[in-house]
């Protein structure tokens, strides 16, 4: 059974920063994309990052510059660095995977999702 665990969140200024962590596990599990996706309070979860094995990457424009998305393929773990952050990124953020090449801003071809954490920032 594949699990994806997040963690990293919490309370953070304005302008400051946070790394999060999503951890795979699962019998043989190797995740071919890996993405980061983000709800925020009453709107409809939306694409953040995304990071293939080859080490291609993909970002949303609201985030280009400020975040870094990596992966350590040994450990089957994806880093999200997000620095100098903003009121408007506070949102539960998911990381999601799949085996697969998947197109990386569509929620629906990911096969596996964690449970989210939680991102706060204050201004």
């Amino acid at each position: 059974q594949v699990q994806l665990v997040e963690s990293g969140g919490g309370l953070v200024q304005a302008g400051g920063s946070l790394r999060l962590s999503c951890a795979a596990s699962g019998r043989a599990f190797r995740p071919y994309t890996v993405g980061w996706f983000r709800r925020a309070p009453g709107k409809e979860r939306e694409f953040v990052a995304t990071i293939y094995r080859s080490g291609t990457t993909n970002y949303a424009d609201s985030v280009k510059g400020r975040f870094t998305i990596s992966r350590l393929n040994a450990e089957n773990t994806v880093y999200l660095q997000m620095n100098s952050l903003k009121p408007e990124d506070t949102a539960v953020y998911y990381c999601a995977a799949d085996a697969r090449p998947v197109p990386y801003a569509v929620e629906s071809e990911y096969d596996f999702w964690g449970q989210g954490t939680q991102v706060t920032v204050s201004s």
